[in-house]
């Protein structure tokens, strides 16, 4: 029994190993087209439109490379690919991040000023005009909310994870307000996003992978400005907040929240046996 868990726990590591390689690896590669991206397009794409686009095919590239993770995604069609959200989600693990990407949905995120400073996926960060913020200071606040505001009045969607944190053991915390403050403010639709499974694949500050798991992206239909107009904003927070929490407590493997049509962008699986 002791040699089977000391191979199981040495097999964890193989793959930990492995699956920080390989992503950092492959952004080591990636990050010079992503640069070529940003300057060829720089004096045209205000939005930054196109380096974030190639940003969301470096996440699937990270997916397809890694042998471990399947991710199912449903509710494409509640997007409008013309519309400007305020798009919230619960925040389990730093996979949250590659996840979010796979959808294709053009927004600049918020994320803490630290990453920005990570080699090859910070500096990317910076290229595609993502706004930084650090925690606890007002004054940092109060300047994210004006990057906000102008993203979304330019035609960018804003991702933000209301929780503020990654939860520690999946189930969502009380969210922060600032998200429907600006969904107020800009008269912009809210659209919920509910991930699933990724507290399990990475753990809060941990190096450890979880192997052969599955994770799901769920997009919940969007919330119009007209239905909320009339709340204040730790109302419309607690709104959501119950949106997702009922999504995300729902039995798993209903078909109505799990698609899997053919194609990488509704459904990245792994190539068969070969993210505070």
């Amino acid at each position: 029994m002791r040699n089977g868990g000391s191979i199981k726990k040495l097999g964890t590591y193989i793959i930990s190993v492995y699956f920080w390689v390989e992503m950092f690896g492959s952004s080591a590669i990636l990050f010079p087209v992503a640069l070529i991206i940003w300057l060829v397009t720089f004096p045209f794409d205000r939005r930054r439109y196109l380096t974030h686009q190639f940003s969301c095919i470096w996440s699937n590239i990270v997916f397809w490379l890694n042998p471990m993770w399947k991710l199912h995604i449903s509710g494409k069609e509640n997007i409008d690919r013309k519309a400007t959200y305020v798009i919230v989600s619960n925040h389990q693990s730093g996979a949250d991040i590659l996840v979010l990407f796979t959808p294709r949905i053009h927004f600049k995120w918020v994320s803490k000023r630290s990453l920005f400073f990570f080699p090859f996926i910070g500096w990317n960060m910076a290229m595609n005009q993502y706004i930084a913020l650090r925690r606890g200071k007002k004054s940092s606040m109060h300047r994210m909310m004006e990057k906000a505001r102008e993203a979304l009045y330019n035609g960018n969607s804003m991702m933000i994870f209301p929780e503020g944190t990654r939860s520690k053991d999946g189930r969502l915390q009380p969210f922060k307000s600032g998200a429907f403050h600006l969904a107020l403010d800009t008269h912009s639709p809210i659209l919920p996003i509910v991930i699933k499974g990724t507290s399990h694949a990475i753990k809060k500050g941990g190096f450890l992978i979880s192997k052969q798991h599955n994770m799901q992206v769920v997009i919940l239909e969007p919330i119009p400005y007209q239905s909320f107009k009339h709340l204040e904003p730790k109302q419309l927070a607690n709104l959501v907040h119950e949106r997702i929490e009922r999504e995300l407590t729902s039995p798993p493997g209903m078909e109505d929240h799990i698609t899997s049509p053919p194609g990488v962008e509704d459904q990245i699986t792994s190539p068969p046996d070969p993210l505070s």
